[in-house]
């Protein structure tokens, strides 16, 4: 591929922990450099990544405060002296409290304070890319979104799976809240996105309004 019709973002999924969350590796063509989306865990395996793939670690994005989502995020920042951004604070608790749950789910994680919280409608940058952040509580209260439309992507995190939504019955979570986030604050974004969930396969915010028996259109009339 010549580098006239590169695109100027690319995404590479790594799935991490015994959870199997996807977390992304998003990078600017053009600078070659990039962020890891929610690095959970197996540190090693993100690091092969970045070798295999040239990218400068330029930062780390959190969606939220769950521990297959962010629970080695501060130990990697450490690592490799880069800044973490994100979740919103609303997800201040979730990543306070990280070192116990980790145990309990055998999972190794420590808590952190990111170097910036997020909300509605800030935009982070990757090399030259710029991602706009969409606050989409029910998950947690303080899940955030990173869409880049000039590729029409979307790292959703665990608020929308194919064919599922995120789960509420975490502390903080709310139903309600969740669907609102998903019809009012993804579906404006557009139809053709095609978003990264935190689990699963990858889909797009059209055929989940056609096909998704949480969230479809006919759901609501």
């Amino acid at each position: 591929m010549t580098e006239a019709n590169q695109p100027p973002m690319r995404v590479a999924i790594v799935p991490v922990t015994a959870f199997e969350q996807n977390c992304s590796l998003v990078w600017c063509t053009k600078t070659m450099r990039g962020a890891l989306v929610d690095p959970g865990g197996d540190l090693d395996k993100l690091k092969l990544a970045l070798e295999k793939t040239g990218v400068t670690l330029e930062k780390i994005l959190v969606t939220h405060g769950h521990m297959d989502h962010c629970g080695q995020a501060g130990v990697l920042a450490k690592e490799l002296g880069v800044p973490i951004e994100g979740p919103h604070e609303g997800d201040r608790f979730w990543i306070e409290s990280l070192d116990d749950p980790a145990k309990r789910y055998g999972l190794e994680g420590e808590s952190f304070e990111p170097d910036r919280w997020l909300v509605n409608g800030d935009q982070v940058t990757v090399g030259d890319l710029t991602f706009d952040v969409v606050h989409c509580p029910g998950h947690t209260p303080g899940h955030v979104v990173f869409h880049h439309a000039p590729s029409q992507v979307a790292l959703v995190g665990d608020v929308l799976f194919a064919g599922s939504i995120g789960r509420t019955d975490f502390p903080q979570g709310n139903h309600q809240d969740l669907l609102d986030s998903i019809t009012q604050r993804l579906w404006p974004l557009g139809d053709e996105v095609t978003f990264v969930p935190g689990h699963g396969p990858t889909s797009t915010f059209g055929q989940e309004r056609r096909t998704n028996p949480f969230v479809a259109d006919s759901r609501f009339g």
